[in-house]
């Protein structure tokens, strides 16, 4: 599976983007698909994770209430609606195949750089 996220920019705080992650292959909605972001100078951190048929969702604290994660299975993607952006948002955000842990596993693929800014 080859992943392509795209959609993210620079926004000021409390702010709105909606990252998009487009999926090769044919086994898509086999597939928790989770979103991952890492920060200059620090670790890759889970985001958000998306059950196989879209009905059930977990994210990290920090963005609970402000960050949706949704999929479109006939599309073979995955997106992130991100409102209420904050500083520490700012981040290159990947999408990325997740296992029931929420542990990523598989490609990375490029990721889109989100940049919270005044």
């Amino acid at each position: 599976v080859q992943l392509q996220a795209s959609g993210g920019g620079l926004v000021q705080p409390g702010g709105s983007l909606r990252l998009s992650c487009a999926a090769s292959g044919r086994a898509f909605s086999t597939y928790r698909m989770g979103w991952f972001r890492q920060a200059p100078g620090k670790e890759r951190e889970f985001v958000a994770v998306i059950s196989r048929s879209g009905d059930s969702t977990d994210y990290v604290d920090s963005v609970k209430g402000r960050f949706t994660v949704s999929r479109d299975n006939a599309k073979n993607t995955v997106y992130l609606q991100m409102n209420n952006l904050k500083l520490e948002d700012t981040a290159v955000y990947y999408c990325v195949r997740t296992n029931g842990d929420n542990q990523p596993f598989g490609s990375w693929g490029q990721g889109t750089q989100v940049t919270v800014s005044s």
